[in-house]
């Protein structure tokens, strides 16, 4: 009997939180599997500590030595722990991969997924990374739940305005697309209580241009942009919001107080949540999968060649 198996089951209260952690076990060399026991940290034995967690107080980011037993075989390995900052980042990238995992399985590779953490530097990377390794999908789920604000919204939708008017069909290779890296499929955008800023003005044009339905909740209503330009005479700083938006029809202002209203209200319930499930994303499948039934996205097919009666 031992306190610390390595599981992935709902059942286990801290498994979302672990997730990352195992996935750090399951490295080249460590090899450390679900079912395995650690018994030993640093020689000491688990069951002698209040949780596992006591023994790896102040190391992260040193090497700990670990006692894992496998079915009736124990073992050394030598592992890395991570500070909270990586197990952080770790976990958001597992909570995302996940997303991505189970929007592929559940269109058989038809619709695709990705995920803006905020809208600065770093996330225009992402964004390309991701938007065009999806741009020959049927289907795109992007999602800001939990975005961060930043200011690139424009860059993006600018993307995303893009449209294919004609196609280029050298022989031998597949056509492409003229405007190139054109997305020609059917969108969906997730939105949640914690889309921020910049977040939120990407919704909003995305709403007010027509290009998706937006699904999920309410944001979080802070529309009104920031900058660090008000110096105070000791070379502090008031952060005093400064501009505004609003829209071509009345003049109204967006966003502010307010927030933006998805077209689809869906709220993911807690329990459901903890234990996995992502009803915010599972609407959005089905959204898209209406939509293609609906109005299916047709293929690259050009006439025949005259004279040859063959097709390229």
């Amino acid at each position: 009997m031992a306190t610390a198996w390595i599981t992935s089951t709902p059942a286990n209260r801290n498994c979302r939180r672990n997730a990352a952690r195992w996935r750090r076990l399951a490295q080249a060399g460590v090899d450390v599997k679900e079912g395995d026991i650690i018994t030993a940290v640093n020689g000491k034995p688990v069951l002698e500590a209040r949780d596992i967690a006591d023994l790896l107080l102040n190391q992260a980011d040193k090497q700990v030595l670990l006692q894992v037993k496998r079915g009736s075989q124990s073992r050394q390995v030598i592992v890395l722990p991570v500070n909270m900052a990586k197990q952080t980042a770790l976990r958001y990238s597992d909570w995302e991969q996940s997303r991505a995992r189970q929007v592929d399985a559940a269109s058989k590779g038809r619709i695709g997924y990705l995920h803006l953490r905020a809208m600065g530097p770093s996330d225009i990377a992402s964004f390309a990374r991701d938007f065009y390794a999806n741009v020959n999908r049927e289907g795109l789920i992007i999602d800001v739940r939990r975005n961060n604000g930043g200011n690139i919204d424009s860059w993006i939708i600018e993307k995303l305005l893009r449209k294919a008017w004609a196609f280029w069909a050298p022989p031998g290779v597949a056509p492409s697309p003229n405007m190139q890296n054109t997305f020609r499929g059917h969108l969906v955008v997730l939105v949640d209580e914690y889309t921020y800023s910049d977040g939120e003005t990407f919704a909003a044009g995305i709403k007010s241009l027509g290009l998706a339905p937006l699904v999920g909740k309410r944001t979080a209503g802070a529309g009104v942009w920031l900058s660090d330009n008000n110096r105070l005479s000791d070379n502090g700083m008031a952060r005093v919001a400064e501009m505004g938006q609003f829209n071509t029809e009345d003049g109204q202002w967006l966003i502010e107080g307010v927030g933006v209203v998805p077209d689809v209200v869906v709220d993911n319930p807690p329990h459901a949540t903890y234990t996995g499930q992502d009803r915010q994303l599972e609407v959005a499948l089905e959204l898209l999968d209406k939509k293609l039934k609906q109005q299916p996205v047709k293929p690259y097919n050009p006439q025949v060649i005259p004279g040859l009666n063959v097709r390229n």
